[in-house]
């Protein structure tokens, strides 16, 4: 044997040595380690999205492998299953949660124990898992190869740094506690951006709840301890500017809208600023527009106005209850001066004859009105009126008279700044009344026939000059003062009237309220209960409370259910549109006509002479169907037709035709 061959030899006995002693380095026994390994890494599906699920402006850890030396020895115990062997996972174990509790995992995932192992569907898990935001991408799924073939399964979270509280800056409008109620369930979870974005929008959607429409939530950051800070523009008013005005005078306008620059812009308010301008009657449309001034980061707002024709002259004829076929002649401005304020004069005259009312004299009627009212008198919500009048007509109170009165009076009403729904007033005016003999044969007969003495007609006929005060309380939250159909108004007045010319003095307390109620889109209820009696002296019969007409009882004539010192009445009434007149016209007058249905029932206490002569009820209960045509400024024109459901002595046995203007309180 050569040298040469000599070393190789030794060489080769060196090398087999080694591998005997060192038997686990064994080059396939490395192989396969690597390829366990290299499976648990495939851990995160492709399809879970790469975004971190909170975007804040603290800084993003880089992500760490939280496995455990004891994950790595039982990861080497086993192996994924092949697709061809069916396995079952016969544990499932959740690892890393701190904050959530097991169940909420266990119910956000599909896998259980008992089900069929599937690499498809804990990718699923993964996925809806990282979908619910309260999880960073270092999401793991580890499954562990048992002896009897099936899987140890173990999902392994990363919760998001825990939210530990919350700071709320730039609210002023909304108090910092309506605002946290929306935000403590998120405290002491884990940050979830899925759940902040919810928080933010009823954040949003509380300020808008609250008339604040252009209030935003603009920045959302986290801190290192875990502290939210939440930053909101509440939308402030920059300037306010008014187009459209040509007659009336901007201070005029500007009074009218509460709305100022430099405070935070409320739809609420604003309405009810248009609504306040419209209601002036000087506006045939009224329009706001909001622009935000990207310099200063304000909103500019513009009132676009529509101004009408606000001065009238009118000629008109038609039918009154109280003085029958009629012609008129009137002067109105409703903007009288550019200034707001109204005046209207008018003039009437009528015939006199009632539809089958025997107990009023058939004579010509006239009388004549003038009025002023200025809406804005001193200061913000406090209005100053006058109003005179001239009247003579036949009596519908004391049967077979004719009546004459003039007279006027003096209103100053303020609405109450804390309470912007009540409205308190107080009319001083002074009277003179006289009554005169209208059929004197006709009453003479009348009252032999129930032997009564002429005495008490010159009671009947007493007359005289009065002071009166009237101070009143109105409380009004309709949504309409013209056509409503929610809300409520509801009005109380005393009235007492000192006489001057030795007649008796008295005293009387009304009440009413009525109550709209919604049906359906376009209908509604309106209920309505009144009533009056007397507080002191003894009514004369002019001034007594009388059922009957239009405005009370309808079916009847004014008056004809009875007269007495006291009253009380309710109704119902279903007011509804045309049926499918919107389909057919989208005409706002036409659309807004509405149908009514009606019941009416009241009685009269302590009743007068003249319900004794005529045999009147004294009560009634009435049922009918009408129509309702709503003039904006004036209220319903209102035809009814009221049939009594009541069957007694003096009542009508067959319906009656009433016809009234305006929803009189």
């Amino acid at each position: 044997m050569t040298k040469k061959y000599k070393h190789v030899l030794l060489f080769l006995l060196a090398a087999f040595i080694i591998q005997a002693q060192n038997p686990v380095c064994a080059f396939p026994h490395f192989h396969f380690k690597k390829k366990v390994k290299q499976q648990q890494e495939e851990k995160i599906p492709e399809n879970l999205p790469e975004s971190s699920p909170i975007q804040s402006e603290s800084e993003i850890l880089p992500e760490t492998d939280n496995t455990s030396s004891e994950d790595e020895s039982l990861t080497e115990q086993g192996f994924m299953p092949d697709d061809e062997n069916v396995s079952y996972i016969n544990q499932l174990e959740i690892l890393g949660n701190n904050m959530l509790d097991v169940s909420f995992i266990q119910e956000t995932i599909t896998s259980k124990e008992g089900h069929i192992y599937s690499r498809q569907a804990i990718t699923k898990d993964l996925n809806n898992l990282y979908a619910t935001g309260y999880f960073t991408q270092n999401l793991r799924a580890v499954p562990i190869k048992l002896d009897d073939g099936n899987v140890r399964l173990r999902i392994i979270v990363e919760e998001n740094q825990p939210v530990t509280g919350f700071t709320i800056e730039g609210n002023n409008s909304v108090p910092t506690s309506d605002i946290e109620q929306i935000l403590e369930p998120l405290e002491g979870k884990p940050q979830n951006i899925v759940e902040l974005n919810m928080a933010i929008e009823r954040i949003q959607e509380l300020y808008a709840s609250r008339g604040y429409i252009l209030s935003r939530v603009t920045s959302l950051t986290d801190d290192p301890d875990g502290i939210i800070n939440i930053q909101i523009t509440e939308g402030t008013i920059g300037d306010i500017k008014v187009v459209g005005n040509y007659k009336t005078k901007d201070f005029i306008v500007k009074r009218n809208i509460l709305s100022s620059p430099g405070e935070v812009y409320n739809e609420n308010v604003m309405r009810t600023d248009i609504m306040r301008l419209m209601g002036t009657q000087a506006f045939k449309d009224v329009q706001r527009d909001i622009v935000m001034n990207e310099e200063t980061g304000l909103y500019d707002v513009t009132i676009n106005l529509e101004e009408q024709r606000t001065g009238k002259i009118s000629l008109g004829v038609g039918i009154d209850s109280s003085s029958g076929f009629f012609g008129s002649v009137g002067f109105g401005e409703n903007n009288f001066r550019g200034l707001g304020q109204k005046i209207n004069l008018n003039v009437m005259a009528g015939t006199g004859i009632l539809m089958d009312d025997n107990s009023v004299v058939r004579r010509a009627n006239w009388q004549a009105e003038l009025s002023f009212l200025e809406p804005y008198f001193k200061k913000e919500g406090q209005s100053l009126g006058f109003h005179a009048f001239v009247r003579s007509f036949g009596s519908y109170q004391v049967p077979l008279a004719i009546e004459k009165r003039y007279g006027g009076d003096i209103t100053l009403a303020r609405v109450f700044e804390k309470y912007p729904a009540l409205t308190g007033s107080i009319s001083i005016g002074a009277e003179d009344i006289n009554l005169s003999e209208g059929d004197e044969t006709k009453i003479t007969r009348l009252f032999a026939m129930h032997g009564l003495s002429m005495e008490q007609r010159k009671k009947q006929l007493e007359g005289g000059f009065y002071l009166r005060a009237i101070p009143a309380i109105t409380f009004d939250t309709r949504d309409n003062p013209t056509n409503p159909r929610h809300g409520l108004i509801a009005r109380i007045s005393l009235e007492e009237a000192l006489s001057l010319s030795g007649a008796s003095s008295y005293g009387k307390m009304d009440g009413v309220v009525k109550k709209f109620v919604p049906a359906g889109k376009k209908s509604s209820f309106v209920l309505t209960a009144r009533a009056g009696g007397t507080l002191n002296g003894n009514l004369p019969e002019f001034a007594m409370y009388t059922l009957g007409g239009p405005y009370s009882i309808r079916g009847f004539n004014l008056s004809e259910v009875g007269m007495g010192d006291g009253y009380m009445m309710g109704s119902v009434e279903y007011r509804t549109p045309i049926p499918f007149i919107d389909r057919l016209t989208s005409n706002s007058f036409i659309n807004n006509v509405r149908l009514a249905a009606f019941v009416d029932g009241g009685k009269v206490f302590s009743t007068s002479l003249t319900d004794r002569l005529y045999d009147r009820p004294g009560y009634a209960i009435t049922a009918g169907a009408g129509i309702r045509i709503f003039i904006p400024g004036l209220g319903p024109i209102s035809l009814d037709y009221g049939y009594p459901l009541t069957n007694t002595k003096g009542s009508r046995s067959n319906g009656f035709f009433t016809f009234g203007m305006g929803d009189m309180l």
